[in-house]
């Protein structure tokens, strides 16, 4: 059929039960405009091509998967964007859902790149690294809470969905995959800036094992210092805690 590219971090679902899953999850989200990431041998695609008044689009880099799919399914002719999900334009002018067997090597810039685009994707069903997606849905208080649990969830409500086995592969992964699913919060959260919040997040959390007040000084004036809060370390303080100091940074 095609072959796989270890450089693309390519593995293909060839699980039925687990696309139907996923195509399953994604209904339940409202939507007239899809994008498909990595659509690759077609598993989840020839589902998601049959759901009915859907404007879809896919991206996909390998220049033989592309020709693959365009041979196997015709009405992908004019669908299909040949180019990394990490280059392209946003595709849709309306707001638009995303879906995907992510490549697991770029799977985090992935969700950054959304988060680019502001509130032009209301729903992301996405497949990761089991690892990743518990990271990106921990709570404050979990040792895998880290920066980017904080940055997704600033901006989307995240759900884990359920685990998928290495079997469900070709060629079977080195590591479990998990499907999570990210839905833009009904309120934004209140912060002084994303340039503020950004930094903040990731200052924070670049010395994990010092307190606040150590790792984040050059963010504050010598007198917010003395709260209590910055007696803590980042993994304690919740996207809420965050969202306030953002205002108290110089």
């Amino acid at each position: 059929m095609h072959t796989f590219k270890k450089s693309l971090g390519q593995h293909f679902l060839k699980d039925e039960n687990i696309c139907k899953k996923i195509v399953e999850e994604l209904t339940k989200c409202p939507f007239t405009n899809l994008l498909e990431v990595g659509p690759g041998g077609g598993a989840l695609t020839k589902y998601l091509i049959e759901l009915p008044d859907i404007n879809f689009k896919g991206v996909e880099l390998d220049e033989e998967k592309v020709v693959y799919l365009k041979q196997t399914y015709p009405e992908l002719q004019d669908k299909l964007i040949h180019q990394s999900f990490l280059d392209i334009d946003k595709p849709f002018d309306e707001p638009f859902t995303v879906v995907g067997n992510f490549p697991y090597n770029i799977s985090t810039q992935i969700l950054f790149k959304i988060l680019e685009w502001d509130d032009a994707v209301p729903c992301v069903i996405g497949m990761f690294q089991k690892e990743v997606a518990l990271r990106i849905a921990s709570k404050e208080g979990n040792k895998v809470y880290g920066v980017t649990s904080v940055l997704l969830q600033a901006f989307y409500d995240v759900e884990y969905l359920f685990d998928v086995s290495e079997t469900s592969f070709i060629p079977p992964p080195k590591v479990q995959s998990g499907v999570i699913k990210l839905l833009l919060r009904k309120e934004r959260l209140d912060i002084k800036s994303r340039k503020a919040f950004f930094n903040l997040v990731k200052t924070a959390f670049n010395q994990r094992r010092k307190t606040l007040r150590n790792a984040c000084k050059g963010l504050f004036e010598p007198e917010v210092l003395q709260q209590d809060i910055f007696d803590k370390r980042a993994e304690q303080l919740s996207i809420d805690d965050f969202a306030l100091l953002s205002f108290q940074v110089k």
